[in-house]
């Protein structure tokens, strides 16, 4: 049956492929919408927004603005966790239309007797929709309007506020037309704002030569949260495999001793369900999660879906793995890379429903020991739609589950995996070092349509990864590599203690650590305070304190004339928080210049001055022109300032 419209809607934004995915968002974020609105001819179009939660029995609305060229913008919070959804309605305001074009007649000298008449159909819509207390009002138009004898007062009332505001509230909406409906997922506001700090808990023992427990563990919650982080990340904690077991350095044979790889997952003791024994035991997991929460602390435990060839699973399901023609198990390959210790679950297997089912069944049973938040490792080896799914079966009942996606691979691939629901994501600001491929790569992640599903979290170091620019390099290196992961991003992480203890020896020629703790049980002294970790310190309060540093997107890259130096303002949400940031790229020298304030941003008058107090220092400046001289030497390269007005 043919419908008939007259309003078009089109460039729906935000929106994923035409709906395909659902934006994010966190709760007490705002949406801002905006879409092509119009009709034929010259009447009046209306436009708003419909939304709800994927609970409330009622939709709630919100009118768009015009913004001018057919353009509508209109914009709500969402306040509970879980899934929404908005759609565009539009339509020909006939109301509206008629007040407009009576007021117009008006100021050209026209009588508008016969209009005043035309307008009564839309006062008596007006009594079937508009409250009790409006109605008497409305009545008093009606016959306001019939009457020959009043009509200069009549004239006044049709073109009131007072009747426009009626009209607005109460639109008669003809011929409406609705877009497509569009999804949303609200996280709890970790996923936006997050302080990640990774260890490995085999290498907590007080003395050399032990294997660490949860119980080492908690002695030193006390340490991470001093240093300001909330997420304490574990490497896989199961049982690691005997056969096939890496030695040090990643060599193929083990000797005598050797710990072998956490993400080498299965042995005789048990499998992804398992902890390793020398850890402890499920208990006293469970007993550390609760300890570090009172510290103000999640456990955050690596989802590593792959097998030992001694993983139970080997022998109790073989039809979820690969054989080869000669019927041996197909170990883990990354040509030229072999990882012999490990074999992959085979997602193309006839019974990959009983295996989805086995792997959810792991998630859930770390989610009933307190664990909300996973990391997960190479999920760009598995399929797309399996993640979706998995993550969407734990959130229906456990909605603070989050997800942290670990894949460094081509950009398509890690756009495709926070497409599908992962909460957030690793990124390449481990390899941008310069300002222009800084500030290039923040403006790709804040300024594109990633910013609506790609949650970013920045680390400058990993167990994988030793970068080129952290080999053997200096205290202020590690001091600029942190406060631009920190001040940049809402999300970062490192990988410690050897970022803030400096240990930064390479394989030759390789992106990879010397005497890597993957492949060996190391001895740290956890007691070992530094000018590293105080600062670390210091900047993880100052991100805690001010809402601006808790979000990634909202920031603008100032001008300063110096290669060398980089300076960004950032502000939050409601502009009730703001700060710029400056930092010296270069840690063997001192670098000056003059920074440009973001005068229009600020909402600054010509000479008007800001004060600029120092977060690290507290030391306080005033800004009394909008370019101002900053000098920053390596033994402290960065200014966190907060902005007052």
């Amino acid at each position: 049956m043919l419908k008939q419209h007259r309003v078009v809607i089109e460039n729906v934004s935000p929106q994923l492929q035409g709906g395909a995915f659902f934006i994010k968002r966190v709760i007490g974020e705002s949406v801002q919408l905006y879409a092509d609105v119009l009709a034929d001819g010259h009447d009046v179009v209306q436009a708003e927004v419909v939304f709800r939660h994927a609970t409330a029995k009622k939709a709630s609305e919100v009118r768009m603005v015009d913004l001018g060229q057919d353009v509508f913008q209109a914009s709500f919070t969402v306040e509970k966790q879980g899934f929404y959804e908005y759609r565009i309605q539009g339509w020909v305001d006939h109301p509206l239309n008629w007040q407009h074009g009576i007021g117009a007649k008006l100021k050209d000298g026209q009588h508008v007797r016969s209009e005043l008449l035309d307008g009564v159909q839309y006062l008596k819509f007006l009594l079937r929709k508009a409250p009790e207390k409006a109605k008497s009002y409305v009545k008093g138009l009606v016959a306001l309007f019939e009457d020959e004898t009043t009509y200069d007062r009549a004239v006044q009332e049709a073109t009131s506020e007072h009747l426009h505001h009626l009209f607005l509230d109460f639109p008669q909406r003809s011929l409406m037309n609705t877009s497509k409906t569009f999804q949303i997922y609200v996280d709890r506001k970790k996923a936006n704002f997050s302080t990640w700090y990774e260890f490995f808990p085999r290498s907590t023992a007080p003395k050399p030569g032990q294997h660490g427990t949860f119980k080492d563990c908690e002695k030193l919650l006390p340490r991470i949260a001093d240093m300001g982080f909330d997420v304490l990340y574990f490497p896989p904690i199961h049982p690691i495999g005997e056969v096939n077991r890496k030695g040090k350095n990643n060599t193929t044979e083990a000797k005598e001793g050797d710990s072998g790889v956490p993400w080498a997952i299965g042995s005789k003791n048990g499998g992804h369900k398992a902890i390793h024994p020398e850890l402890g035991t499920e208990k006293d997991f469970k007993l550390l999660v609760g300890k570090a929460k009172e510290q103000g602390i999640e456990i955050a435990m690596d989802l590593a879906f792959q097998a030992a060839p001694d993983h139970p699973y080997i022998t109790e399901h073989p039809q979820w793995f690969r054989k080869r023609p000669d019927g041996s198990i197909q170990y883990a390959e990354n040509p030229p890379k072999k990882y012999q210790d490990i074999v992959n679950f085979n997602f193309e297997s006839k019974d990959y429903k009983a295996l989805w089912a086995e792997l959810l069944d792991v998630t859930l049973q770390w989610v009933a020991c307190g664990v909300n938040i996973f990391r997960v490792d190479n999920p760009h080896t598995k399929p797309y739609y399996f993640w979706n799914w998995l993550m969407m079966e734990v959130k229906k009942k456990h909605p603070d589950v989050l997800f942290l996606a670990e894949a460094f691979s081509r950009p398509k691939v890690m756009q495709q995996l926070a497409k599908q629901g992962f909460s957030q994501s690793y990124t390449y600001f481990t390899w941008r070092v310069g300002k222009h491929e800084l500030i290039e790569y923040m403006t790709e992640l804040t300024q594109s349509e990633m910013k609506e599903y790609y949650r970013p979290n920045f680390w400058p170091n990993t167990p994988d990864i030793n970068p080129h620019h952290l080999q053997g390099a200096n205290e202020a290196m590690h001091l600029i590599r942190y406060a631009l992961a920190a001040t940049l991003c809402g999300n970062l992480g490192i990988y410690g203690p050897v970022f803030e203890y400096m240990v930064t020896h390479a394989m030759p020629g390789k992106e990879e650590y010397l005497n890597s703790e993957k492949y060996e049980i190391r001895h740290w002294d956890w007691e070992i305070e530094n000018k590293i970790t105080y600062l670390i310190g210091l900047i993880n309060g100052v991100r805690k304190a001010h809402s601006s540093l808790q979000q990634t997107n909202n920031i603008h890259f100032c001008a300063i004339e110096n290669e060398n130096i980089i300076a960004f303002h950032k502000w939050s949400d409601d502009r009730t928080d703001e700060t710029l940031i400056v930092i010296n790229l270069d840690s063997f020298n001192t670098q000056a210049g003059q920074v440009q304030l973001p005068v229009e941003q600020l909402g600054i008058q010509h000479g008007e001055s800001v004060q600029m107090f120092d977060l690290i220092t507290n030391n306080g400046y005033i800004w009394g022109n909008e370019w101002n001289y900053v000098s920053l030497d390596p033994n402290l390269p960065f200014h966190l300032f907060h902005i007052r007005k």
